[in-house]
């Protein structure tokens, strides 16, 4: 069967041209070897009028037409000063197209900055954009709310955590992404080819094969182009008018989250671990007014997180060793709000609507059955035990929904439902909150596996663990998928939903390491350079939601539940708590209004109330109640028709004929430009400096987390103390405090246990008064020393790290014999000589009975190491010899002596 790759997007670099009668957007591919040209009219005033070149130019035959643009758009013939085309804005994407009371819009990505790479297709990020407008001035046709328009559009900052690539599907996750191009195509591969197809096919007539010469069949791939997932898509809106008339390659779709990559030095080899977070672009919106679910089942504050780890010694999908897991945070699936009039830090929570059937819940795990499989596990972290009913009003609404709903379904595919008051938790002195959601955590990741390209390892047979065998998801020839998603929430979804989200994500990948082969157990500490890189990934992933949906960082972190956080934290906390407070009381309603605009939820048009003339947004997004449903779903058979049959696969992952439909597939050569990844990450027609490529300027555990110590296990999965982090000693600027870091680093105690330091927090905070102070009686007689100069006793330190020895002592007599004799070796090389040297040393340097090379007796090798060693020549050779019942017994006495 022939290999699969997704198409990598042939416009990655665009300039647009304008005249007074269009505007020519020119695309072309990042090496500038195919270039599109895009016409847009500028004489509609309220219409958006484009015409797609389907024929694909060359360098020079673009050249030529915008000269011959150019020089049919002057004014005089011949005039050389007043050019008829002027070059308008250098461009990396299109955004979208945009209008609201007079003409278009076209929006522009005008800067971007790379985050990330995954199996060489790299992701970026929005830096800068500019919004065009498409008609001529002469024309405009004005109106006075325009403007008012263009800013409340442009409060959505494009510039934050929008992220994009042109080769990999953002929308969809890595397991989708993989198995996609595992699918056989060659039942939808037979299809005609389109008219654009055969224009194109015309204009490659002066390419040819260098393998036809040869008589070589030609290498071919099947190049994919697939569909996003519009839910999290944030631009889908703005290219409705246009993605049934231009190319694919000119729609770039947009994630709006978050996405970080770091990479993990395990003794040199490197292992990427990437967080991409996708926020849902249905029922978007800010804290206070955005709760609960539409009539949809979509819910307020929908983030799907997926954690990457890949080998990065190998680039290739097909080739590397690729893990993923993914969880999701979202409100509760019922009709509820806060009311935010009374001004007051916590409103009370209300329920809007009855729904005694639990009919949004049925919609929103539909969803959730379809793109994650099952089973789906609820971790509600709410609180139970309330003076007055605030939080708990939520538990005591979902869990008799989940009941509902779990009875219509199958016993192995219903939905786990796990409650714990995490808040009380946390206020109790007896209680460790952070081992208690370590054993949830190990409980999820058991009943959902994770997802590895690449089959199990020999060694997870010859050293088993058994909480290995016990990992679920759907175990495949080529690896294990993920079946079913936890499903996290709080009020928020914020700080507890955060923390809890780590703690899971932290088992899982101890899980994926050790599928690739990286750690022995399937197990992590805290205060190793691993965990720490992933916590700093967690805590920027969690404060970048935050701002997102709650107008601040968190405020109790992932060190708040461990209780050492510093105290300078709780003052911290305070003004993060009055940012939220602020944010959500005077700036939420402009947020959300910009939201509405920014994915159509409300179109302005003439006629109609203008956008902050509405008392309300309810109405934009629960569009089905403005109308009675005809078909009403059935409340038995909740579920859509189809994913029960494949459980507890998720339905979108089945190559059947449904699913097949948001698939384009293209029979290619091998090496086209469109499927070439290595040219598309190298790029080696491109001249790069080696400091400024991505992979250098990237968070490293060996530069940034690792001690700088000599004497120190450089190991990623060793527990630390936290003055012996690579930031600790990076941040000391003297000279003493060096020399004292590597003073006690030999001499430092063992790290203390997990429990030891989640415990409490006054330990720590003890040490780190006695670290910090400016004098202490470990750093007095280092300070005086260095003073008055290097003495003794800082060189003989100095000397014995880096050789084992202090340098300034006197030799032994022994070894100061032997060093005088070596030159008598050299000027008399007889026998008597060297067996007298020898001799005068009591400890035997060979086991022959004569130190002679004229003396050697050939060693006797029996019957038994003959066959043994022609064994082992025929089993390098593909001959294995059939083992015996010795053999069988030998093996286990060795694996019972050496592993139990």
């Amino acid at each position: 069967m022939p290999q699969t790759a997704a198409i990598i997007s042939g416009i990655q670099r665009m300039v647009l041209y304008e005249t007074r009668a269009r505007l020519f957007l020119v695309g072309s591919n990042h090496a500038e070897t195919k270039h599109r040209v895009l016409k847009i009219d500028r004489t509609e005033p309220k219409d958006l009028v484009i015409i797609d070149d389907k024929h694909v130019y060359n360098q020079h035959e673009v050249r030529e037409l915008l000269g011959r643009l150019d020089l049919g758009n002057r004014t005089k013939m011949g005039q050389k000063g007043s050019s008829g085309l002027s070059r308008a804005v250098l461009a990396y994407g299109i955004v979208g197209f945009v209008r609201f009371l007079e003409g278009y819009y076209i929006v522009l990505i005008t800067k971007r900055r790379k985050m990330a790479d995954i199996g060489g297709h790299s992701i970026y990020k929005i830096e800068d954009t500019t919004m065009i407008y498409i008609p001529n001035d002469s024309v405009r046709v004005s109106h006075p709310d325009e403007a008012r328009y263009v800013r409340i559009f442009q409060n959505v900052d494009l510039s934050s955590n929008f992220y994009f690539s042109y080769s990999y599907d953002l929308s969809h996750s890595l397991q989708y992404n993989l198995t996609l191009l595992q699918r056989p195509y060659e039942p939808w591969s037979a299809a005609a080819p389109s008219a654009e197809e055969e224009v194109h096919a015309q204009g490659k007539q002066d390419s040819f094969d260098i393998f036809e010469d040869e008589g070589l069949p030609t290498q071919v791939v099947y190049g994919l182009r697939n569909e996003p997932y519009y839910k999290y898509v944030w631009n889908g809106k703005l290219f409705e008018r246009v993605k049934d008339i231009v190319h694919p390659d000119w729609l770039m779709y947009i994630i709006h989250g978050f996405c970080g990559q770091s990479k993990l030095l395990i003794y040199g080899r490197p292992v990427h671990i990437t967080l991409i977070a996708r926020r849902s672009s249905k029922f978007a919106g800010t804290r206070f007014l955005k709760r609960g679910a539409n009539c949809e089942g979509d819910v307020a504050n929908e983030v799907e997180t997926e954690q990457i780890v890949h080998d990065a010694s190998i680039m290739s999908f097909t080739a590397g060793s690729y893990s993923s897991y993914v969880q999701v945070r979202g409100s509760v699936p019922l009709y509820w709000s806060q009311d935010i009039s009374t001004m007051m830090p916590k409103p009370p929570i209300r329920l809007d609507q009855a729904d005694p059937y639990a009919n949004i819940a049925a919609l929103h795990f539909d969803q959730m059955l379809q793109r994650f499989g099952s089973p789906i596990i609820i971790l509600n972290l709410v609180k139970k035990r309330e003076k007055r009913k605030h939080e708990k009003i939520l538990s005591e609404e979902l869990y008799p929904a989940v009941i509902n709903l779990n009875q219509f379904l199958p016993p192995d595919h219903r939905i786990d439902y796990i409650a714990w008051d995490m808040a009380r938790y946390t206020k109790s002195k007896l209680c460790n909150v952070l081992d208690r959601l370590s054993m949830i955590a190990e409980n999820v990741v058991k009943r959902t596996g994770f997802f590895i390209n690449r089959s199990d390892f020999y060694c997870h047979t010859l050293r088993p663990d058994d909480r290995w065998r016990d990992v679920g998801g759907s175990v495949t020839s080529t690896g294990r998928l993920q079946t079913g998603v936890l499903r996290t929430n709080c009020v928020d979804c914020l700080d507890r939903t955060n923390t809890a989200q780590f703690m899971v994500g932290k088992c899982a990948l101890a899980y994926q390491l050790y599928a690739l082969g990286m750690i022995d157990k399937p197990k992590l500490q805290f205060d190793t350079d691993c965990v720490r890189l992933f916590e700093e990934l967690y805590e920027d992933h969690g404060d970048t939601l935050s701002l997102q949906y709650g107008g601040s960082q968190l405020v109790h972190r992932v060190k708040t539940y461990r209780k050492i956080a510093p105290w300078t934290q709780h003052s911290k906390d305070i003004m993060q708590t009055l940012s939220r407070y602020y944010s959500n009381a005077f700036s939420d309603a402009d947020r959300q209004d910009a939201i509405n605009l920014f994915l159509q939820v409300y179109q302005p048009s003439d006629g109609k109330p203008h956008l902050w003339e509405l008392p309300t947004d309810f109405y934009l997004h629960q569009k089905s109640t403005m109308a009675l449903q005809h078909n009403r779903r059935s409340y038995t058979f909740w579920w859509s028709e189809g994913v029960l049959s494949y459980l507890p696969v998720p339905y979108d992952e089945v190559a059947c004929e449904e699913t097949m439909k948001t698939v384009k597939v293209k029979r290619m050569n091998q090496f086209d430009e469109s499927v070439d990844i290595y040219t598309e990450f190298f790029k080696p027609y491109e001249l790069t400096s080696f400091d400024e490529t991505f992979c250098i300027s990237k968070t490293n555990s060996a530069r940034e987390l690792m001690p700088k110590t000599l004497g120190v296990d450089p190991s990623p999965f060793t527990v630390r103390k936290p003055e012996e982090t690579g930031k600790s000693v990076l941040g000391k600027s003297s000279k003493e405090e060096t020399v004292l870091q590597r003073k006690t680093a030999a001499s430092a105690p063992p790290p203390p246990s997990e429990e030891a330091i989640s415990s409490t927090s006054e330990d720590d905070s003890e040490e780190d008064r006695d670290d910090e102070g400016p004098v202490s009686q470990r750093s007095t007689p280092i300070k005086l020393l260095t003073e008055s100069g290097e003495s003794s006793r800082t060189q003989e330190q100095v000397m014995k790290e880096p050789y084992g020895h202090n340098l300034a002592e006197c030799p032994a007599e022994e070894d100061l014999l032997i060093y005088e004799s070596l030159p008598l070796l050299h000027d008399r090389p007889n026998i008597l000589f060297l067996c007298s040297f020898i001799s005068a040393f009591r400890e035997p340097v060979s086991r022959f009975k004569d130190d002679s090379i004229y003396a050697v007796s050939l060693p006797q090798v029996d019957r038994r190491s003959h066959e043994m060693f022609d064994s082992h020549v025929m089993t390098g050779q593909g001959q294995v010899r059939a083992l015996c019942r010795e053999d069988m017994m030998m093996y286990r006495e060795y694996v019972k002596n050496r592993y139990m």
